[in-house]
Parts: C-alpha cells; sequence; structure tokens
C-alpha cells in the first residue's frame, strides 16, 4: 500500500551583494534543504510530494478535500505566515479559509501532522516562524516558547534514546552521527519523548509523539538536512531507516 506524503517548506532564497572596488553586482541562489529525504524515500511505499515554500502560500489547499489527499504532512522549515498571509489576503485584503484552522480539523479527522525543526519551525529565529498559539501547536505533542527557540550545539551532540523498544527505533541501535542544533519545545504531558539531546548539552527533546483526535502528531526538533543535521547524519544508513519507521508509526493504527 501507498502512503502520501505532503512535505511542505524546506526551500529558501539567497541574495548576495558582490563589491569590487567602486562596482558592485547582486546574486540570487535558490536552494533546496530536503535533498536528503527525497532521495531516502524514492522507491519506497512513501510517495512524496515536495511543495516548496514559495508555492506553499497559494499552492497549499485552502479546502479540506485537498488535505484528504495524503495519509501524512511534513511542515519543514516554513513560517505560519506563508499559510496565515497568501496574495489573496496580503495583496488584495480578500478573506479565504484559514488553512492552520483546517489542518487542526484534518489531523483531528484521522490526518497526521509532523514538524520539523528548522529556523521557521517551531516558534523559530528571532520568534518569527510564529507557530505558538495557532491552531497547528494545538495539535503537535509540544507547545512552544514565546522566544528565539534556536539552541545551537556547534561541537555537536549525539542523541539519546530513551524509548529503545518504540517502533520509530527499530533497527537504529548503536550510537547516531551527530546534530548541531534544534529547536527548544516544552512536551504536552502524555507525549512520549523517544530521543532527546544528552543532559549535559540542555537535554532537549529531539523526537516527541502524540496523537490528536483521531490523528497522530510528531515532532523532530532538529532539521531534515544541513545545517543542523551533520553530513555525516545524512549519509549514515540509519537516516533513510529513521525517516521510514517515522512515517510508519504516523500511519500505523492499533487493532
Amino acid at each position: 500500500m501507498t502512503t502520501k506524503v505532503l512535505l511542505v517548506g524546506e526551500s529558501w532564497v539567497t541574495s548576495e551583494t558582490h563589491y569590487k572596488g567602486f562596482d558592485q553586482f547582486g546574486s540570487v541562489h535558490f536552494h533546496l534543504g530536503a535533498k536528503p529525504l527525497v532521495d531516502a524515500l524514492k522507491g519506497t511505499e512513501f510517495e512524496l510530494d515536495y511543495m516548496t515554500a514559495h508555492e506553499a502560500a497559494e499552492g497549499f489547499p485552502f479546502e479540506m478535500e485537498g488535505l484528504k489527499k495524503y495519509d501524512v504532512i511534513l511542515l519543514s522549515d516554513i513560517g505560519a505566515n506563508t499559510f496565515l498571509l497568501p496574495p489573496a489576503v496580503w495583496q488584495r485584503s480578500e478573506t479565504v479559509p484559514n488553512r492552520l484552522r483546517l489542518l487542526k480539523q484534518w489531523v483531528e479527522d484521522g490526518g497526521n501532522l509532523m514538524m520539523i525543526g528548522g529556523y521557521f519551525s517551531f516558534q523559530g529565529i528571532d520568534g518569527r516562524a510564529r507557530w505558538r498559539k495557532t491552531p497547528v501547536e494545538d495539535v503537535l505533542p509540544v507547545t512552544c516558547h514565546p522566544w528565539d527557540d534556536r539552541v545551537e550545539v556547534p561541537e555537536g551532540a549525539m542523541a539519546e534514546v530513551l524509548i529503545a523498544d518504540h517502533p520509530t527505533m527499530a533497527g537504529l541501535d548503536g550510537a547516531w552521527p551527530p546534530i548541531l542544533g534544534v529547536n527548544e519545545v516544552e512536551p504536552r504531558e502524555g507525549a512520549e519523548i523517544v530521543a532527546r539531546l544528552p543532559v549535559d548539552q540542555g537535554g532537549h527533546p529531539l523526537l516527541v509523539l502524540g496523537t490528536f483526535g483521531k490523528g497522530r502528531t510528531a515532532a523532530w526538533t532538529s532539521d531534515i538536512g544541513p545545517h543542523w543535521l551533520s553530513p555525516s547524519f545524512c549519509t549514515w544508513d540509519g537516516y533513510a531507516r529513521l525517516w521510514k519507521n517515522l512515517l510508519g508509526w504516523l500511519v500505523a493504527r492499533d487493532a
């Protein structure tokens, strides 16, 4: 059976100005940050649609039928404003369905949602991701802090697995490659903290699982790829297994 997965975000544009004496010129680069995950899921039972951040403003569904096409939705490094301020609202002052409320209802009805860490995940850099106190935060197994929640770990941190026999950890024995950062979050009461950073590096939750209504939810507080995931993490044999385990758990249901 094929599992339909929608990954939203994980792209960005950089603009640079180059100065050479009296003269200057600019350049622009477009970046896709999900290549490790896209490659890991090729040829598997998980059929991935990748909607970039700039496409999501208008392309993310405004109606429930559009969401029901997917078994799992992954929000990665994309702020709440992209969903709240599509061009119809921002440029033309029109009313449109609130897609954050739509996501909440979709999960309550049985959809499965994961938020993946990054500079525009959870509360994000300078608090600009702005997921705190939104309908999407309501369904997550964690709550967001009201401040810049980045935890940079330039020396690298090795994940500590707290529930080694959890289905999401199957086949992931031994030490994991280093992680270079996470978003700081607060697990909800009753949520499962499957993995965290070492206590001497803050003990911050890394993988937290929960439910909302008929749906399952997850928070992976580090990145999907560089820079918070080291190159060795992205090429680790366990990388693909970890993500397939996570997606499998999200769609699994007890008999």
